[in-house]
């Protein structure tokens, strides 16, 4: 066979796979049978290292870096596997913020070729991506490897771990066609991710789904602590303590994320340090969490989070596209000082824009726009369903147009805004 190169193996994955981002629903499968037919397939990858499993709405990218910067700064070799990527397919699998080579990338699907000749399961984009990562990270022989999770949790490819800590940050409509309606449905999917006798930390106690989260742990007999309850975070100027209800565990910390929001995860995600602590089988020091949480970026390469990419007029990205996402950038928003504000926003075609447009500012000028995928929504709807909700501006048929627009709108005292969709943030990013 001829040695494929890594633009056919990129090919191979998002042509012949159906794929979440390129279709939406139709690439969700609702069972693991791919899955465990890929994991024999590979020889069982995940038996081969220790992992922690990420899920939630919102938060779980944060999450699931920042744990990975500071056990990286603790001296493990870390992999990394989140989704969707921004600008290239490999930041999906790291290992020490390094992504997967393009030759290792091109060697698994040449493998998976091969080895489908006789086995044929027909696996989604996401399942044969998850099974990529696990059998990079067993060749590299990881210490630990941080799984988010891809969409919901009970039946996601990453399910079939057995983590060392089960993480679930917070549950928020999204994705309600697939995960159910109500917030306890949602809840109930996520949970799918608690597993007999693993400890499981949640990031935030809500009402509608602490029960659910308990009554599983309770089945499973594993222990449980709520983030939020058991631990509190607070900040002094730039400067943040982290301590448990009877003592400081770690002061004047630093974070290199910026956004107000973060704080809620950099408490799940200490708290989930605590969890893996008591457990007694990582070594981590305070000097770890304290350098890990000071580079996160550095240590992973995190893309896309209230990041700043310009200057007078600042422009800052955010890739929050739901309703706790949006809510949380609002606030940062009202943070900000600047004359006016210039938003640049896009979503796609599957989201319930009655929850999502009355938390945006009805005092900035706006840029609807339409990112370059099939699931786009398209920028005249989007228009016309905002200025029921007095959000007024115009509509481009391009990200790339639209945001020049904005550019060239602000003055160097104002502020443009970037998001509404991971995809809307990326083209950008690519600019």
């Amino acid at each position: 066979m001829n040695n494929m190169n890594y633009s056919q193996a990129i090919d191979f994955l998002y042509t012949q796979l159906p794929m979440f981002q390129r279709t939406g629903p139709a690439a969700y499968k609702n069972n693991l049978n791919n899955t465990h037919a890929l994991d024999r397939m590979f020889n069982h990858p995940h038996h081969k290292f220790k992992s922690i499993h990420v899920a939630g709405t919102n938060g779980k990218g944060s999450v699931s870096h920042i744990l990975a910067s500071i056990l990286q700064s603790s001296g493990y070799k870390v992999g990394l596997y989140t989704s969707p990527h921004l600008l290239d397919f490999r930041e999906r699998i790291k290992i020490n913020g390094q992504m997967i080579g393009k030759e290792n990338v091109c060697r698994f699907v040449e493998t998976f070729q091969e080895k489908n000749k006789t086995d044929k399961p027909e696996p989604s984009f996401f399942e044969l991506t998850v099974m990529m990562a696990f059998d990079y990270f067993a060749s590299q022989k990881v210490d630990i490897a941080v799984i988010e999770v891809g969409l919901g949790g009970r039946l996601d490819s990453t399910n079939i771990i057995k983590p060392e800590i089960a993480v679930i940050t917070n549950i928020s409509p999204d994705h309600t066609n697939l995960l159910g309606k109500t917030i306890p449905e949602i809840a109930a999917e996520k949970a799918g991710i608690i597993k007999p006798h693993i400890p499981v930390v949640i990031g935030e106690t809500q009402a509608e789904s602490q029960n659910v989260f308990v009554e599983k742990a309770k089945e499973n007999d594993a222990p449980i602590r709520f983030a939020d309850e058991d631990y509190l975070l607070s900040k002094t100027g730039e400067k943040l303590q982290f301590s448990s209800k009877c003592s400081l565990i770690y002061r004047n910390l630093l974070c290199d994320l910026k956004g107000n929001y973060q704080q809620k995860n950099i408490n799940t995600a200490l708290a989930s340090i605590q969890a893996l602590l008591d457990s007694k089988s990582f070594n981590i020091s305070e000097k770890a969490v304290n350098e890990g949480l000071q580079n996160v970026i550095k240590n992973t390469g995190l893309i896309g989070r209230w990041q700043q990419i310009g200057n007078n007029p600042k422009i800052i990205c955010d890739t929050g596209h739901n309703q706790d996402g949006l809510k949380n950038i609002v606030a940062q928003l009202e943070h900000e000082q600047f004359e006016k504000l210039h938003v640049v926003f896009g979503t796609v075609n599957d989201k319930d824009l009655s929850l999502i447009l009355p938390l945006l500012p009805e005092k900035a000028v706006y840029y609807f726009t339409k990112a370059a995928i099939s699931r786009a929504l398209d920028e005249n709807t989007l228009k016309d369903e905002a200025k029921k909700f007095n959000l007024i501006g115009k509509a481009y048929a391009g990200v790339k147009e639209a945001f020049q627009e904005a550019k060239n709108a602000a003055s160097e005292n104002d502020m443009v805004f970037v998001g509404g969709s991971t995809f809307v943030v990326a083209e950008v990013l690519e600019l």
